[in-house]
């Protein structure tokens, strides 16, 4: 089970750092990734890694403003996320999953386990 966490209101251009912390498993385990998803939109990937290379990836509109990083002895998955924008604003959620190949990781269907899900907005 995956819990999500550390969502709230923002000005732009501040910061937020979101957690996903497991609870029944091992999140080293698995693949990871953090997406959201905005008002009258579809799921968007926005960060991720795989569990056998830790590199992580980000979509292009979050490049350079967001890192994704773990914490294996807390069991926890984090999104920093700097330099916020209103379009930043949406339900972010973590997500596990197992052998996902890179090609498929901005894929939502990919994934087997979903945290709740924590709100960002952000204010201009």
């Amino acid at each position: 089970q995956l819990q999500a966490s550390g969502g709230g209101l923002v000005q732009a251009g501040g910061s937020l750092r979101l957690s996903c912390a497991a609870s029944g498993g091992t999140l080293r385990n698995y693949d990871m990734a953090w997406f959201r998803q905005a008002p009258g939109k579809g799921r968007e990937f926005v960060a991720g890694f795989r569990k056998t290379n830790s590199n992580p990836f980000y979509a292009q509109s979050v490049k350079g403003r967001f890192a994704i990083s773990r914490d294996n002895a807390k069991n926890t998955v984090y999104l920093r996320m700097n330099s916020l924008g209103s379009e930043d604003s949406a339900i972010y959620y973590c997500a596990a999953g197992s052998r996902i190949i890179l090609s498929e990781f901005y894929n939502p269907q990919r994934y087997d386990y979903w945290g709740q899900g924590t709100l960002v907005t952000v204010s201009s």
